[in-house]
């Protein structure tokens, strides 16, 4: 009797997972989306009055920003279990991934409080609560700038510092990774001074464009 076999769990083993660059283009995707669609938001320095009439006009469009923002939550953690994943089976022992892998897990779920304040500001825009909107537009900014940057930092060192050590990607995409990492780690300070809001948009957007470069460029095996 022959028995017949595949050696597709193998293949999937050998190889390290699935392609990082699906995750990492439908980040890109949510986030740019997201962006267009819903909006930076209030930031906490606007006037209460101020953020109650942007909720108030703007409630459709900051629900579908908070739908995307939710969803993007999701192919960042599959990016970043893949890509923990993958620097393993090339031989990375140290605990530097594992961090990176909390740092986004972090993120992911910054995003997620991000887009669920976001949400809820725009179905309470109707009670006419100025300090309540203002409250949740405050929330809704401190989680997905800051609260989203800095754990995204620790998640962009522990892929750039081993890809460093031991040349897993190019130089230049390493050295990127390493560069957005710290700059998104420093957006921390942003909580103290505003002058330092601009690390957010260099930690998000800069970060994807590295996570898509990393995805393009390490290789499945050694």
């Amino acid at each position: 009797m022959t028995t017949l076999t595949t050696d597709r769990p193998a293949r999937t083993e050998r190889e390290g997972g699935p392609p990082l660059l699906v995750p990492a283009l439908v980040l890109a995707a949510l986030t740019v989306a997201g962006a267009v669609l819903g909006g930076a938001g209030p930031r906490p320095d606007t006037g209460a009055d101020a953020v109650l009439a942007y909720a108030a006009a703007n409630g459709t469009w900051m629900s579908v920003g908070a739908a995307l923002l939710l969803g993007s939550a999701f192919p960042l953690v599959v990016y970043a279990a893949t890509a923990v994943r993958r620097m393993q089976r090339l031989g990375v022992s140290a605990p530097g991934p594992l961090m990176g892998l909390a740092g986004a897990v972090l993120a992911a779920g910054s995003l997620m409080l991000s887009a669920l304040f976001s949400w809820t500001a725009a179905q309470t825009a109707g009670s006419g609560d100025a300090g309540l909107a203002r409250t949740l537009a405050t929330l809704w900014f401190g989680t997905g700038s800051v609260g989203f940057a800095a754990p995204l930092g620790l998640f962009l060192l522990g892929l750039g510092v081993p890809a460093v050590i031991r040349r897993l990607v190019p130089a230049p995409i390493a050295w990127a990774a390493i560069a957005v990492g710290v700059l998104a780690l420093l957006s921390t300070f942003a909580l103290i001074t505003p002058a330092l809001y601009y690390l957010v948009p260099v930690a998000r957007f800069g970060g994807l464009l590295v996570m898509i470069a990393i995805a393009a460029t390490l290789g499945r095996t050694r």
